[in-house]
Parts: C-alpha cells; sequence; structure tokens
C-alpha cells in the first residue's frame, strides 16, 4: 500500500453484533489505519486512573451519562498520537449528532474532515440470532456460538472443560433494548451523514472477507478520489 500524503478519517457505523470491532481491526491491518474504539479509550483511561478517566468516574459513579464534551476530549488526544499519522477508523464514535458535529469542529482544526461513513446493515432478526446465541466460559471466557462456534458438547467448554452460560446483556430483551437504543441515537447519525454524501452502505449478512473486501474497495474509491 503506498503511503498517504494525508490522514483519513473513517467513521464505521452499525448496530451491535454487526461486528464492527472485527472489520475496523481487519482494516487496520489491511491499510494501516488505527482503529480508535470508545469503549477501548474509556477502558484505558480508567484503568490508568488519568485526569480524564477520573472525571468520566465520577459521572459513572453517580449513574450519570459522560457528557459529551469528555468523550471528545479522549478522542481528541487519541488521534493527535503519532500511530494515528496515517489516519484513523472510529468505531463506536461519534454515538449521537452532537458528537459528530463535534468531530467535525475537531478534525477542521486539523485542517481535515470525516473521509467516509460506513454502514455495516444486518437485518434485525439476524442480528438477534448472533447476539442471543452468545455462549461464555465461566471458568477461561472463552467464547462459543450455538450455531456459528459451537463447542463439541453442548454447554462445556472445549479449552478447559469450563461450563457455558449466557450473558445478561445477550438474552432476548437486552439485546432488543440495545438495538432500540441503537436505533434511538444513531438514525439522526446516519441521516447526518447520508446529507454529507458520506454514507456507504455495506452488506453485513455476507461472510467476513467479503465483508471486509467491500469495505476496502469503498476507502479506495474516497482515496482515489482525492
Amino acid at each position: 500500500m503506498t503511503s498517504q500524503a494525508s490522514p483519513i478519517y473513517l467513521v464505521l457505523v452499525g448496530p451491535p453484533g454487526a461486528g464492527k470491532g472485527t472489520q475496523a481491526a481487519m482494516l487496520e491491518q489491511a491499510l494501516g489505519l488505527k482503529q480508535v474504539a470508545s469503549g477501548d479509550l474509556f477502558r484505558e483511561h480508567l484503568k490508568n486512573q488519568t485526569e480524564l478517566g477520573l472525571l468520566a468516574k465520577s459521572y459513572i459513579d453517580r449513574g450519570e451519562l459522560v457528557p459529551d464534551d469528555v468523550t471528545i476530549r479522549m478522542v481528541q488526544e487519541r488521534i493527535a498520537q503519532p500511530d494515528c499519522a496515517r489516519g484513523v477508523i472510529l468505531d463506536g464514535f461519534p454515538r449521537t449528532l452532537e458528537q459528530a458535529k463535534a468531530l467535525d469542529e475537531m478534525l477542521a482544526t486539523r485542517g481535515a474532515r470525516v473521509a467516509l461513513v460506513p454502514l455495516l446493515a444486518v437485518p434485525d432478526e439476524e442480528l438477534m440470532e448472533r447476539l442471543t446465541g452468545r455462549r461464555v466460559c465461566k471458568q477461561c471466557g472463552a467464547n462459543y456460538h450455538v450455531r456459528f462456534n459451537p463447542p463439541r458438547v453442548e454447554g462445556v467448554c472445549d479449552a478447559c472443560g469450563g461450563e457455558l452460560y449466557q450473558r445478561s446483556d445477550d438474552t432476548p430483551e437486552t439485546v432488543r433494548n440495545r438495538l432500540y437504543v441503537y436505533y434511538k441515537q444513531t438514525s439522526p447519525l446516519i441521516g447526518y451523514y447520508f446529507a454529507k454524501g458520506l454514507l456507504v452502505k455495506i452488506n453485513g449478512s455476507q461472510p467476513m472477507a467479503d465483508v471486509q473486501r467491500d469495505l476496502i474497495a469503498a476507502v479506495e474509491r474516497v482515496r482515489s478520489s482525492s
């Protein structure tokens, strides 16, 4: 891959279970861009007890949502790091219209902008099957899926023989609520990027390699036109 004169910024969106994290990690390897996942940022700041981490914790401990400006500052600090020089794949941020506008302002100060917003589209029924079918080993934490990656013996971990269980956030009721929250939060965001001509819908129901192929093709089209 030839070096890129200016960094490219992607915003990867899609519902829970669409495979955003997996695809972002694969894109990182394929294109030399850096995956920046908001969940990882929060965990890192909380673990290291940074100023922003302690600030975020003060809201979390009160049962309140962490304000946008705290999340934005975490992202801003991260994308300024040297390993993001070629560009960034944002995963889990922005989640709201307000965050998207703040991201535009943040990038504008760097003389940059969001180049592409791939949307991993997967039918709700398939998302339900993907998410509710996950099973986790109580002992070693290994992940299985009742359909896509079943253990050799039902309910028993192949690796250590531990008992497999369904996490509380993988029950049908919780998954439906997660999808509801996603649609409620993200619909305005998708409309915002569609209006800017940045949204590209990717069929997330395809095999993993085919999804990756389509993502890379979409990025290369943007690179070649810039």
